[in-house]
């Protein structure tokens, strides 16, 4: 399970990273904390389902993007 975290999360980084933002300016978009958020993209911690289906629909993806490694 943990391995998912990490791909997750540099799954999350990649994006957020493409789009050229800080983890302050993307925390702020996804209304999530940047300590959350660091957490997430390190592997250490993982959203919801409900999280993350507002992630899809602040970032304008499909949910089966973030799983896309």
């Amino acid at each position: 399970m943990a391995t998912l975290r990490r791909q997750f999360g540099k799954k999350l980084r990649a994006i957020r990273k493409s789009r050229s933002m800080t983890q302050e300016q993307f925390s702020e978009l996804l209304d999530i904390s940047i300590d959350f958020l660091s957490l997430i993209e390190r592997g250490l911690n993982a959203p919801s389902f409900e999280s993350i289906e507002s992630f899809s629909i602040t970032l304008g993806i499909p949910v089966k993007d973030f799983f896309d490694f």
